[in-house]
């Protein structure tokens, strides 16, 4: 299989879902990359520009590469909310 771009930050290369910035392997295709993935969490009410509305447990999800760090996604959550589910088939 020849290097594919799946989206902005992830490649499909040699049937595995990577790093468009290194390269680095997630998972095979067809498997939910997420869990994979470096995980860091920011609270939105502390994030600039954040109203007084704001239900205080809401988090800014960062997925990056374990690799080398490069952000893959993010997502907005309340912390027991599960990831949204991402799967990328050939």
């Amino acid at each position: 299989m020849t290097r594919r771009r799946a989206s902005q930050t992830l490649v499909l290369d040699d049937g595995q879902v990577c790093c468009s910035a290194c390269g680095h392997g997630l998972v095979p295709i067809g498997q939910s990359w997420k869990p994979r993935a470096r995980l860091s969490s920011v609270a939105v009410a502390s994030m600039p520009g954040a109203g007084l509305g704001i239900d205080q447990r809401l988090e800014l999800r960062l997925f990056t590469c374990p690799a080398c760090a490069a952000l893959l996604d993010s997502e907005t959550a309340l912390p027991e909310d599960p990831f949204l589910e991402d799967i990328i088939y050939a």
